[in-house]
């Protein structure tokens, strides 16, 4: 991520946190919300614009500066330890996502069967285990990064691929696809190069979503799953057709 996208994204996290809208920042700096929006879509934050959003959060921009240094050292991938840890008990992998969706302490316990002193201890073990800071009055500071990556082969992706994806292929009648589509092709590995960049940077853009609609009520946010695959295959029905070559 460029600088100016991880000042805009901490940015947007401190609103969060205080819960100062577009249309609160565009009444104190007497502007319109639709060019407060404008400027935090495109990130065309100039020094002094960017100072005067910093005063409204009563904080300077060396504090704002020292915020985002820190953000960008959040974990990128989980320890095999952490991950057995998430995978050893179901609640807690559920509120370690939760966590990751920026969900208050409030949503977790009114959405799922999870009651008040529950929810404590188990973010409490997520802090123990170093993916969060537990903050008073239940707050929490995550420590994962939106586009972090499971452990090549490690433990979340065996059981994501055995747990998860194929009931994900395989939807419940009131379950609709929202977006299917395969594509299949012969490529050089120059092209190959150049699609998976470009579902990298869809990952990350999809994570940033996530992030910014956290500030939304949770009755305005909906799961969805997006899984994307990629590797050299050929369907059976084919592949049995092919000649033998000498």
């Amino acid at each position: 991520m460029s600088q100016i996208n991880q000042i805009s994204s901490t940015l947007k996290q401190l609103l969060r946190q205080h819960q100062i809208t577009y249309k609160d920042i565009a009444e104190k700096l007497n502007m319109s919300e639709a060019n407060v929006k404008r400027i935090f879509s495109t990130n065309s934050f100039a020094l002094d614009r960017l100072e005067q959003i910093c005063d409204i959060l009563q904080m300077s921009l060396s504090d704002l500066f020292i915020i985002a240094q820190k953000q960008t050292q959040q974990l990128t991938q989980l320890t095999e330890e952490q991950e057995n840890e998430l995978l050893g008990n179901t609640k807690l992998l559920l509120v370690a996502v939760c966590v990751r969706d920026a969900w208050t302490f409030d949503e977790i316990i009114q959405y799922y069967d999870i009651d008040n002193h529950e929810c404590v201890q188990l973010l409490a073990k997520l802090d123990r285990i170093k993916i969060i800071d537990l903050l008073p009055n239940n707050h929490y500071k995550s420590l994962i990064a939106q586009d972090f990556r499971w452990i090549p082969g490690g433990p979340l992706e065996r059981f994501m691929e055995r747990e998860v994806m194929v009931k994900f292929m395989a939807p419940k009648k009131e379950e609709p696809w929202t977006f299917r589509f395969y594509l299949r092709g012969r490529y050089s590995q120059t092209s190959v190069d150049i699609i998976q960049r470009k579902l990298n940077q869809l990952t990350k853009e999809a994570a940033i979503l996530n992030q910014e609609d956290a500030s939304l009520p949770l009755g305005k946010r909906q799961h969805f799953g997006l899984l994307m695959a990629m590797r050299p295959w050929e369907p059976s029905l084919f592949e049995n057709l092919r000649r033998e070559i000498p």
